[in-house]
């Protein structure tokens, strides 16, 4: 599914992602953890061709992504990758389902159709009932549902996830992870998720550790 060779980004003189090479199959959810500063997250935006390396390579379904052009990229993160980020950046002004709804119209989809779709998405990840609130009316973990209804909209080939709980309390934060493993079992969604909590980590197939913007340890976890 993706196959990142030899990953390094400096800023300056700081080499914040050095030399990283993983893969991860189709229907996979990895974590990857680390004290701030590791690199994680540049690491997250590298494998989602949100920032681009000094040097080496990511292949996503084939695709050598930092070979297409800006726009190609554009477009191929539309339809293939879905992000969830620790904020989820809602648009304050928009209802939760005309908010699912942006990347469908992005992509050209007519406005009912897309709202229809939308709706539905909300419906599989629990907030059927409130498709019409703005995200003021929602709470934090509800909030979350919506972004992560948004990122799936286009059925993308791998969902990125950067600190998706980090703003949430213990309860939703295991909450928002149990439904990231219930859209894989039902769906097949692959999954890669930056975290700083170790414990919700393990509930994930394989854990990488970070520390200087090199994996030092990979652990498989059993659930």
């Amino acid at each position: 599914m993706l196959s990142a060779n030899h990953l390094i980004k400096k800023y300056s003189s700081l080499t914040v992602v050095n030399g990283v090479s993983l893969t991860v199959q189709k229907g996979e959810i990895i974590s990857v953890i680390g004290a701030s500063g590791a690199g994680k997250s540049t690491l997250l935006h590298l494998l989602g061709a949100l920032d681009k390396p000094d040097s080496g390579n990511v292949m996503i379904d084939g695709t050598d992504i930092f070979r297409l052009s800006a726009k190609k990229q554009a477009q191929f993160r539309n339809k293939h990758l879905g992000f969830v980020f620790q904020f989820h950046h809602l648009l304050p002004e928009f209802s939760a389902v005309e908010n699912v709804a942006i990347p469908l119209w992005i992509s050209g989809k007519g406005k009912k159709q897309a709202l229809a779709e939308a709706a539905e998405m909300l419906n599989i990840v629990g907030l059927g009932s409130r498709l019409d609130n703005k995200p003021g009316e929602l709470s934090g973990g509800e909030q979350q549902r919506v972004a992560i209804a948004r990122a799936l909209i286009n059925k993308p080939s791998i969902i990125m996830a950067d600190e998706p709980t980090g703003n949430l309390d213990s309860a939703n934060a295991t909450a928002v992870h149990n439904l990231f493993l219930d859209l894989r079992r039902k769906y097949g969604h692959t999954v890669i998720m930056i975290t700083h909590n170790e414990e919700l980590a393990k509930m994930t197939d394989r854990t990488l550790v970070m520390k200087d913007g090199s994996i030092i340890e990979e652990h498989r976890n059993i659930n």
